[in-house]
């Protein structure tokens, strides 16, 4: 009896839990018009009157009332005066058929800082690396490691209350072939920040046919990948800065020269710049972003022809009177000339006082001698020797130069007076024909450049499993 009583206690608590179990299950739902059931098709589209729609057939309802729309057997009006249905949003459709494919939100990911002071090299590690690469200009090096490491520990910490610190906007001086723009782009590499180099020959005034001031930033942020975090901490490099100087006895409208320095003022200081997406005219039909210039390093570069000239007639000015007279010819020969250079000669040449403020680290880079030369062709990282020897390793082929070789071709570097440039032009004349033969023939194993095949009195020496004989005479 017992067992039995204690039978019938277990059955009806669970006959107890059953029912309180489907107390709490709803009710399933079934589609009005097809008779599926919501565990088979999916959340259904609930209507008043306790209708209920699967997602397939509203589906099928709409594709059905479209291509009767467009054979103009159905009307719109027609379906809003019927009874409930105007009770119907339907916009609640696209919000139920929206809720039941919704992808998962990601974790936002916790974005790192741009720029982290700890690893902003010191100013002698960015001098020693640029060493690597720029032979010379010492004193160009120096000034450049120092600005950039105070420019970016001023972005990096730009916290200052009471201390503001200004922008170390720089302009360098130099002649053409020495350096001025494969400096900045070793510092960018070497900082791994983005680069945008303009020209600003080709910048105008806004309105006329030209590039608008504002495209040196619409670079910059293409350089960046389109990222304004990370295009606001870029470089921007403005070479053949000295053909925006202010024209002199010209009646014509100025739009390339000292309005463009005006127009730039804003851009140096630092504001706020709408640039397009994706494109160099904001006429495009693109969308625009906002940049801010504030921590943007600018870098203008130009050759500045004739300042040497100011510089001569204002030095001769100064020690052209009294007993401590001068020569007028003192200065014709100086290699340094141009480092003497001041405020006031850069304003003769052309450029407006309020640019000028705003570049207030400027220095100037030595034209290159016959020795920096012969430096450049075989010192540093990527010395075109170094580039040509690579080109014929790949061929099993040892490429050597002499030391003549080598002063020979700089002193033809020289008379061309295109700066560093005129090597690769040189090498190229005179690397032609053994480029060309060398593959012919694959028991060559070395070849020697002399100074003779560079003067045009001789070959080069080519090394034949142990046998040296020249292979070509010279033929300039």
């Amino acid at each position: 009896m017992a067992d039995k009583y204690e039978d019938e206690i277990l059955e009806g608590e669970v006959s107890d839990d059953d029912d309180q179990e489907e107390n709490k299950k709803e009710p399933e739902k079934y589609c009005t018009l097809c008779h599926r059931a919501e565990s088979q098709v999916g959340k259904m589209i609930d209507l008043p009157n306790n209708i209920h729609i699967c997602p397939d057939c509203m589906q099928r309802s709409f594709d059905s009332m479209n291509q009767q729309m467009q054979t103009g057997n159905f009307n719109y009006g027609d379906l809003l005066n019927m009874p409930n249905v105007s009770m119907i949003d339907l916009s609640s459709f696209q919000n139920q058929m929206g809720q039941q494919k919704k992808p998962k939100k990601k974790k936002a990911e916790k974005k790192e800082p741009v720029l982290d002071l700890k690893k902003i090299p010191a100013p002698h590690k960015i001098k020693a690396t640029l060493d690597e690469y720029v032979i010379g200009q010492e004193y160009a090096k120096k000034v450049m490691s120092v600005a950039v490491y105070n420019h970016y520990k001023r972005v990096a910490t730009d916290t200052m209350d009471e201390i503001a610190i200004e922008k170390s906007n720089m302009l360098m001086i130099g002649p053409t072939g020495c350096g001025k723009t494969y400096l900045v782009k070793t510092l960018a590499k070497l900082l791994d920040v983005p680069l945008a180099i303009a020209d600003a020959t080709s910048l105008t005034e806004a309105g006329y046919i030209g590039d608008d001031i504002e495209s040196v930033v619409s670079k910059l942020l293409a350089a960046a990948d389109n990222d304004v975090e990370k295009a606001e901490h870029g470089i921007i490099f403005i070479d053949e800065i000295d053909k925006i100087a202010k024209k002199k006895n010209t009646n014509q409208r100025d739009v390339s020269g000292e309005a463009v320095q005006q127009g730039m003022l804003k851009l140096l200081e630092g504001a706020d710049v709408e640039v397009p997406i994706g494109a160099n005219s904001k006429n495009a039909m693109v969308p625009l972003t906002t940049v801010n210039t504030r921590n943007i390093l600018f870098i203008c570069g130009g050759a500045f022809p004739d300042l040497e000239n100011i510089i001569k007639e204002r030095l001769n000015k100064q020690a052209s009177i009294g007993f401590y007279a001068d020569l007028k010819d003192k200065y014709d020969d100086d290699p340094h000339i141009l480092e003497k250079v001041t405020v006031e000669d850069l304003r003769s040449f052309g450029m407006i006082p309020e640019f000028i403020g705003r570049l207030p680290i400027i220095f100037t880079m030595n034209g290159l001698t016959e020795d920096m030369m012969v430096q450049i062709l075989s010192e540093p990282r990527n010395a075109i020797l170094k580039q040509y020897q690579k080109l014929l390793a790949l061929d099993e082929v040892k490429l050597e130069f002499e030391e003549g070789a080598l002063h020979a071709i700089a002193t033809k570097a020289m008379e061309k007076h295109t700066g560093a440039r005129a090597l690769r032009a040189i090498l190229e004349e005179y690397m032609l024909d053994i480029m060309y033969e060398i593959p012919k023939d694959d028991n060559i194993g070395q070849v020697t450049i002399t100074r003779e095949y560079i003067e045009g009195n001789g070959g080069p020496k080519i090394l034949l499993r142990g046998q040296e004989v020249p292979l070509l005479e010279g033929n300039h």
